[in-house]
This record gives C-alpha cells, sequence and structure tokens, in this order.
C-alpha cells in the first residue's frame, strides 16, 4: 500500500469518526432539549396547581 492510499484510509477513517461525534452531539442536544421540555411542562403544571389550592383556600375562608 503506497503513502497515498494510506493518508486516504485515515482521511476516511477521520471523516466517519467526525460524522459519528456530530450525530452522537446532536442526539444529546435532542434528549437535552427534552429533558428541559419535560421540566418545563412538570414546573407549569406546579405552579398552577399551587395557584389553585391558594385560590381554594381563598374561597373556603370567604364562604364561612
Amino acid at each position: 500500500m503506497g503513502k497515498r492510499d494510506q493518508f486516504s484510509d485515515k482521511a476516511e477513517q477521520l471523516q466517519a469518526q467526525a460524522k459519528q461525534a456530530m450525530q452522537a452531539k446532536g442526539k444529546a442536544k435532542d434528549e437535552a432539549s427534552e429533558r428541559a421540555s419535560q421540566g418545563r411542562d412538570r414546573t407549569e403544571a406546579e405552579t398552577r396547581r399551587a395557584q389553585q389550592e391558594a385560590q381554594d383556600r381563598f374561597d373556603q375562608d370567604y364562604d364561612a
């Protein structure tokens, strides 16, 4: 195998590794985005529940 073939093979190998790294990075970014979205949904639900509980307590205090 000549030097040219060795460099060509090495270049192809490095390209494949870079492509895999970019795919892994994209996948990790998507997963992080999904987790953040789930966290926001949970936080919004907790906020709504707390507001509803506060409103219920307020209504009970003034119903008497």
